[in-house]
């Protein structure tokens, strides 16, 4: 009965996928040569591809570049006490909504950079704020 199961769960596992796999893997190591890959621990490819997906929010905030604002303007210090009291969740949803995603893929927090920008509308109150994903620029009406 071992015997059995040793050998259908290599087939299920090795065996029954092994034809695709080689495929998939020619097709990749094609376009990804494994000697570029090589020179990473598993972590840190990981990382390159998948992104940081822990974060120091206060790192953020340090990096920011401020349009047509200055970093003690009330508008500005009432978004950093907003954004720092949101759940971790809430926080990378920002990030997605700023960034186009919830992750930092091939650089450290420590090099990401946004600007904070004034959109410099006639009635602020009726203007949402929105973000520019190309050029990581949110809009935030005073």
């Amino acid at each position: 009965r071992k015997e059995y199961v040793d050998l259908y769960v290599n087939y299920m596992f090795n065996k029954s996928v092994q034809k695709p796999f080689e495929d998939f893997m020619q097709g990749f190591l094609r376009g990804c040569p494994a000697r570029n890959w090589k020179m990473f621990f598993p972590e840190e490819l990981q990382v390159l591809l998948q992104g940081q997906t822990t974060f120091d929010w206060h790192l953020l905030e340090k990096n920011v570049m401020y349009g047509q604002y200055k970093k003690l303007d009330q508008t500005i210090r009432n978004f950093w006490t907003v954004f720092h009291k949101l759940p971790e969740e809430k926080k990378k949803m920002f990030l997605a909504f700023l960034s186009g995603s919830d992750r930092l893929t091939g650089y450290e927090l420590e090099c990401f950079r946004f600007c904070i920008a004034d959109p410099q509308v006639e009635n602020p109150d009726e203007f949402s704020l929105f973000a520019s994903t190309c050029s990581l620029t949110l809009f935030l009406p005073r």
